[in-house]
This record gives C-alpha cells, sequence and structure tokens, in this order.
C-alpha cells in the first residue's frame, strides 16, 4: 500500500483519499476501462439483439438472462478460486477472456454472419468471465487499501462499475448511429485491452485460505455457511437481492420503453442508460465524499426508499428531460446503496474467506437479476414497462419497511453504520 508523490496532489481531495495507494489507484483505472467496455458491450448487444428479434423485449430479456445467469451458478467457483489464487490475475484473465469474446463478436457483425443465438453465447461467456472476476476484485480492494479509507475505496470503485455506464454508451451510441453495432464491439476490445494492461500493474498479492484437509465441496460451501451464520451479513444479502430484482433488472425493459413510450430509438436507448449511469457516478462520488461512516446506516434506508420510487417517477414520465431526470435518480440511488451494502460486507468479514463471501454477494445480486429481467422482458410486452416498473418498485419499498421494523439487527446497522462485529483484516 506504497504512496507515491504523483498522486498526492488528488489524494488531498477526500472523495479521492484511496487514489493516494499506487496499487489501488491502478486497479481503479483498469476496472474503469472495463466497465466501459462492459457497458459498451451491453449497449450494443441488446440494441442488435432487439432488431435481429424483430423488436422483441423478450429476447433483449433472454440475452441479458444468459450474461448474468452464470452469476448463480459459477460466482461460488470464482469465490472459491479468489481465496486459492492471487486475485489481480485473475480479474486480467477475465478481462482477456472478454477482449477475445468481444472481438470474435465484431467479426460475425462486421461480416454480416451475426445470429440472435451467437449474441446469446457470446453473453454466457460473458457472464462466466464476469462471474470469476467479480468476487476477485472486490476482496482484492480491502487488501489495497488501509480500513480507514475502505468505504472511500468501495464507494469509488463504484465509480468505476456504474459510472462507466456514461462512458461505455457514451462513446457507444454515436458508433451505434454510424458504423453500427460492430464498432461498439470494437471498442470494448480496446478497453478491455487497456484493463488488462493497468491492472497487470498491480504488485499487491492477495488471496484468501482454503483448508487443504478438507473437500472442494466444503471448502465452496463455507462462504455459504459463513454469510448466513453471520445474521447481519446473511441479511444484508437478502436485501441485496430484492434490490437488484426489484430496481435494478431494467436493462430488458428500456429498448421498448424507449420506442413505445418516448417514440425514439437506440440513441435513446444509449442516453437513458448513461442517464443512470450519470446518477451513478454522482451517487458513488457524494459518498466517497464523507468523511465519516457515521450517516451510512441512514443514507442506506435513504437510498433503499429512493431506490423504490424513482422507478416510478420513470413509469409516469412522457417525455425524454423527465425520463432522464428519473434514470438519474435511479443510477444515485441503486448505485450508493450497492456500495454501502457492499462496504459493510467487505468489513465485516475475515479476509480468508473474503473471495467466497464476495461471491455470495455477487451471485445473490446477478442472480436475481438474471432472472428478473428474463420475466420483465416478457411482462413488459405483455402490459407495457410502465406497470413493471411501479410494481416492482413498490415492492422493494414494502419489503424494505418490513425488515426494518421486524429486524432488529438492521436498525442497528442504521444506528450505527456498521455491521458488527468486524472481522476484516488486510494483508
Amino acid at each position: 500500500m506504497a504512496k507515491t508523490p504523483r498522486a498526492s496532489v488528488i489524494s488531498r481531495l477526500p472523495t479521492f483519499a484511496a487514489l493516494h495507494h499506487r496499487d489501488y489507484r491502478y486497479l481503479w483505472t483498469g476496472s474503469t476501462f472495463a466497465g466501459m467496455a462492459i457497458w459498451a458491450m451491453i449497449v450494443a448487444r441488446g440494441w442488435l439483439v432487439f432488431h435481429l428479434s424483430d423488436s422483441s423485449s423478450l429476447m433483449v430479456g433472454v440475452v441479458t438472462f444468459a450474461a448474468m445467469i452464470p452469476f448463480i451458478f459459477v460466482t461460488p467457483l470464482g469465490g472459491l478460486l479468489a481465496d486459492c489464487f492471487d486475485r489481480r490475475r485473475l480479474v486480467a484473465l477475465s478481462y482477456a477472456v472478454n477482449l477475445i469474446q468481444a472481438l470474435l463478436l465484431a467479426i460475425l457483425v462486421v461480416t454480416n454472419l451475426v445470429q440472435v443465438w451467437h449474441a446469446i453465447a457470446f453473453a454466457v461467456i460473458s457472464g462466466v468471465t464476469r462471474a470469476v472476476m467479480m468476487p476477485s476484485l472486490q476482496a482484492l480492494v480491502p487488501n489495497l487499501v488501509p480500513r480507514e479509507d475502505l468505504l472511500n475505496a468501495v464507494a469509488l470503485s463504484g465509480v468505476a462499475m456504474h459510472g462507466s455506464r456514461v462512458g461505455g454508451p457514451g462513446l457507444a451510441a454515436p458508433l451505434l448511429a454510424t458504423v453500427g453495432v460492430g464498432g461498439a464491439f470494437l471498442l470494448g476490445v480496446v478497453f478491455y485491452a487497456v484493463g488488462i494492461f493497468l491492472v497487470l500493474r498491480v504488485q499487491t498479492v492477495s488471496r484468501g485460505e482454503v483448508r487443504s484437509n478438507e473437500g472442494i465441496v466444503r471448502n465452496l460451501t463455507e462462504g455459504l455457511v459463513y454469510s448466513y451464520r453471520h445474521a447481519t451479513i446473511g441479511l444484508i444479502i437478502l436485501m441485496v437481492a430484492l434490490h437488484c430484482s426489484l430496481t435494478m433488472s431494467y436493462e430488458s425493459m428500456l429498448p421498448v420503453f424507449s420506442q413505445k413510450e418516448l417514440g425514439a430509438g437506440g440513441s435513446v436507448f444509449s442516453i437513458l442508460i448513461m442517464a443512470t449511469g450519470g446518477g451513478a457516478l454522482a451517487g458513488v462520488l457524494g459518498l466517497a465524499s464523507l468523511t465519516s461512516t457515521q450517516w451510512t446506516g441512514w443514507l442506506l434506508l435513504a437510498t433503499g426508499v429512493i431506490s423504490g420510487l424513482t422507478p416510478l417517477a420513470l413509469a409516469a414520465s412522457s417525455t425524454l428531460p423527465l425520463a432522464l431526470l428519473a434514470a438519474g435518480g435511479m443510477g444515485a440511488s441503486q448505485a450508493t446503496f450497492m456500495a454501502i451494502t457492499n462496504t459493510l460486507v467487505q468489513s465485516s468479514v475475515e479476509d480468508r474467506v473474503r473471495g467466497r463471501v464476495s461471491s455470495m454477494y455477487a451471485m445473490h445480486a446477478g442472480g436475481t437479476m438474471a432472472f428478473a429481467n428474463l420475466a420483465n422482458g416478457y411482462l413488459a410486452d405483455q402490459w407495457g414497462a410502465p406497470i413493471i416498473f411501479t410494481v416492482s418498485g413498490s415492492l422493494f419499498i414494502g419489503f424494505l419497511f418490513l425488515f426494518s421494523l421486524s429486524r432488529p439487527t438492521l436498525r442497528q446497522v442504521y444506528r450505527s453504520g456498521k455491521a458488527t462485529p468486524a472481522y476484516a483484516h488486510t494483508t
């Protein structure tokens, strides 16, 4: 966690304190480029399938499902790998695999050989590599910064992940309108290449521990057992699952919402994604500016409520400016909620199982979004996207208040901003 003079000017600002640490700075920059690649691919892939399937939101939901379903089946293995091997190299390897599949998909598009099943197959590959990557990336962060900078580091990681929805779609949108989706896929190739180079500059070796005298199944399930035996971590992960399925599973609905409710096409679809990314960027930057965790518990509750209300606002939007405002609010509240819950988990778990517990977090988040996007794509075709936005947002608010009233441990998190007991340590 060495500090370098080049970072000193930036790190004087509380918002960017974690960037004072060299290895975190390289990881953050690399994951930002990879995040832009991911979102450029999501936009291009969604719009490609929407047109290849004669404007079917269901097929967009299918390809989104294909990209997210590995989070249920592969993420636990990714968590185990993160506790067995160098987490930095696992992140770089996942970026390399995604670079190759993005390049192959671009070639299929340019040669006019692409079909819907190609997009679905490559979406599965992308999902598998991300399911392996995310536990390693999340578990690596606490090893690169001291405890007092952990909230800031996780919030800035949210900038890389959620804020990249601005840069990726922002650069993909003009390519969709000019050279086509092939150009957007090639943009992803370039961004992944930069991400690989920067992540490999990280020098810290980070890995967990597995018990050699126990079988793979026992080691694999230790993260699940650990998560649910720790009552607060288990409750937070359950809330994350509900949050992701009810408020964040909107990608499959945005193409039909853009077309039928706003009377627009692919460029507006990209702009809506950018708006959620811009809101996310503002939300996590605001969180990163906090110099104390005193109010993070109450901020968790507030952003949870707003995450449920903003889909209702989007559903009621009949013009593009109103839709952009609602989408920005969705991004800000969702990204802040996820950053706080991730910090609570990372600060409360032993490093030896951090990869596997991180995989439980990612599995509950990505897995529920896979099924929810599939269902939402179908339901949006049947009933319209505004109804689905309204129902799902209202349900999340209901669940949030139910848990808040019935779970004393959750109310303690609101008051203290901590998930106790704290087990975390960095190496």
